[in-house]
């Protein structure tokens, strides 16, 4: 606890510039996410503020700022609208279940951090990460541009009063599930369905018709599907609002980079638009008073509507943890530091978990917020910390004001992150690029926009492990050919192998780890030895890895090898492989230790006194 709890206060000055300025840039965009996401702008501030406190706090990186972020927030987006659609479409009643399920995430997270994991995530495949960063991008600024021409699909009459006919199916589809629920048969009291049938008002129709519009609406292919009504139902206001606000954001940055210009879009066009009593759509409304935990998870628990999201759970914690410990290294970099990767997944779950209980929503390191720490003169966790407490100071101050703030503004500044986030390196690499890793990156893209982020990058890691299996499999090959020692070239220490032997010998060179995915060609060999060969030396020089499936590749060779009464003499075999043979007893039931030899002189040495010219 010592170490956790032992804040250094010599950069105290450069801290608090570094976290105050850090807060600042992560105050629109916090509104942002939490507005996009579906659960509210207070859900983004409680994100930012939590879980840039208890990570700084806990975690393993000293000048790292976290909470929402584009990814964490794209694929809350996602989980969001899916639990709400399930839950009659409204968000009080799916917000316990909702907030379980980022809960979990933050307890997945201090698992992996505890087990020790968080050093395997730097092996994710560039290829993956490009798609999935370039697909968040796409995913953004599809989604934000409805709002941002000021249209709103639950609030389009003629677009809602299409899913009029299917929100009475399904309300008459609920009260039969009631009634089964009950024990009520509808053909023994069909009176009672009747009853409650007419109960069905018109409030109750238009609000499941809403629902049904926005669940149509959402995501990627649901913004295609409607663009077309809504830049025919074009609010100009709205439109100028985000339009602006997008121009500052991008033309401020070249007048100075020392005041963040989301800062400066969301205040300058925030106040035109109350200024001049403009009328324009607002946020929702921000709680003024001390954020309160969120109880009804607890005391509204069911296993059965969380079970189905465990896994979405684990996703998004993985998500989180690959999100913060590439920032991780970005802040390395700039501070020539090291940074602990476990204790930063258990500081990142515990700012989660507790960001779940007061209604946030989960997050990571962000990038632009670190560096814009870094940059400020931000050197240890009291940064991060500070930058939580500003963001709470902020809201109990400036929450009624905020609460005026134009969702179109707020759209503009979500469009600019959109553009912002996507890898353009890798875009631009890819006339260069091998052809499949562009095929993976491609397919990571398309499945992460139009179906499923998480499935994406599991497809993505299975492809990429798949193309690089098969890539070391081939080099393998290449480098071990079957040939006769005549045919093939001779290592250094081979060239006075005695010449009245290469009839009698024949020598198999390794290179390379021996993989399921190296192990077919080794496998000819027994039928591609010649005839007058009587000895065969498989030399393991450089065979610095075994596993079991070429362990057993290498015990059905030798074994075809004896029964066709020829010996197997193993040369400079290493410890892994030595070991991996002696589990099966292939050393030394089928290859006796007097058959093994620590290098290739000591063997040409035993070949002299053993091995006859027969030809």
């Amino acid at each position: 606890m010592k170490k956790i709890f032992d804040f250094d206060f010599s950069h105290l000055r450069g801290d608090l510039f570094g976290g105050i300025t850090a807060g600042i840039v992560a105050l629109p965009l916090a509104l942002a996410f939490g507005v996009s996401s579906g659960l509210g702008p207070s859900a983004g501030l409680y994100g930012a503020i939590f879980i840039s406190f208890f990570a700084a706090l806990f975690g393993g990186t000293n000048t790292q700022i976290s909470g929402p972020t584009a990814p964490m927030t794209a694929v809350s987006m996602v989980i969001i609208a899916g639990m709400v659609a399930s839950f009659d479409g409204e968000v009080s009643k799916a917000l316990p279940a909702i907030l379980t399920v980022f809960l979990l995430a933050g307890l997945f997270q201090i698992v992996l951090g505890v087990i020790g994991l968080g050093k395997y995530i730097r092996y994710i495949p560039y290829p993956v990460v490009s798609g999935f960063m370039t697909a968040i991008g796409v995913i953004i600024l599809l989604t934000q541009i409805l709002p941002a021409v000021g249209y709103y699909p639950k609030e389009d009459t003629e677009f809602v009063n299409k899913f009029k006919p299917m929100a009475e199916e399904l309300i008459l589809e609920n009260i039969l599930k009631e009634e089964a629920g009950e024990g009520i048969l509808v053909l023994e009291d069909f009176e009672e369905t009747l009853k409650r049938a007419k109960n069905i008002t018109p409030a109750m129709i238009k609000k499941e018709s809403q629902t049904l519009a926005g669940k149509d609406a959402s995501g990627v292919i649901g913004a295609l599907k409607v663009m077309p009504r809504a830049f025919k139902n074009i609010n100009y206001l709205e439109l100028l609002l985000a339009f602006f606000t997008i121009l500052i954001i991008f033309g401020f940055k070249r007048i100075s980079t020392k005041v963040p210009s989301t800062l400066v879009a969301l205040v300058v066009m925030s106040s035109i638009a109350i200024g001049f009593g403009l009328d324009y759509k607002t946020i929702e409304q921000i709680p003024s008073g001390l954020p309160v935990p969120n109880f009804s998870m607890f005391s509204a628990f069911d296993i059965g509507s969380i079970a189905p999201y465990v896994f979405t759970a684990l996703s998004l914690a993985l998500l989180g943890a690959i999100d913060s410990l590439l920032t991780s290294v970005v802040a390395d970099n700039m501070t020539k530091t090291q940074h602990n990767p476990n204790r930063e997944l258990v500081g990142q779950g515990i700012g989660n978990s507790i960001a779940a209980i007061f209604g946030g929503l989960p997050g990571a390191g962000a990038t632009i917020r670190t560096v814009v720490n870094i940059n400020a003169g931000g050197k240890t966790r009291l940064s991060g910390m500070i930058a939580g407490v500003l963001l709470l100071i902020i809201m109990l101050a400036f929450a009624p004001i905020a609460s005026l703030i134009p969702q179109a503004v707020l759209a503009g500044i979500l469009i600019t992150v959109g553009i912002n986030v996507m890898d353009y390196k890798g875009l631009r690499a890819i006339p260069y690029m091998p052809k499949a890793e562009v095929v993976v990156m491609i397919i990571v893209l398309i499945l992460s926009s139009v179906w499923d982020l998480v499935y994406a990058v599991g497809i993505g890691l299975v492809m990429a492990s798949l193309m690089f299996m098969k890539k070391i499999g081939d080099l393998a090959s290449e480098q071990s050919k079957v040939t006769i020692l005549s045919d093939e070239p001779v290592w250094s220490d081979e060239k006075d192998f005695p010449k009245h032997l290469m009839e009698e010998v024949f020598i198999k060179h390794l290179e390379g780890p021996l993989f399921f995915g190296s192990t077919s060609e080794f496998t000819q060999m027994s039928q591609q030895i010649p005839d007058t060969a009587s000895v065969i030396i498989i030399r393991m020089d450089k065979v610095p890895y075994l596993d079991q499936t070429g362990l057993y590749a290498m015990e059905d060779v030798i074994v075809n090898l004896a029964n066709t009464d020829k010996r197997v003499l193993l040369t400079g075999i290493i410890k892994q492989p030595k070991y991996m043979m002696e589990r099966i007893d292939i050393i030394p039931d089928l290859i006796p230790e007097e058959y093994i030899f620590e290098n290739f002189a000591t063997c040409i040495e035993w070949l002299k006194l053993n091995v006859e010219d027969e030809f």
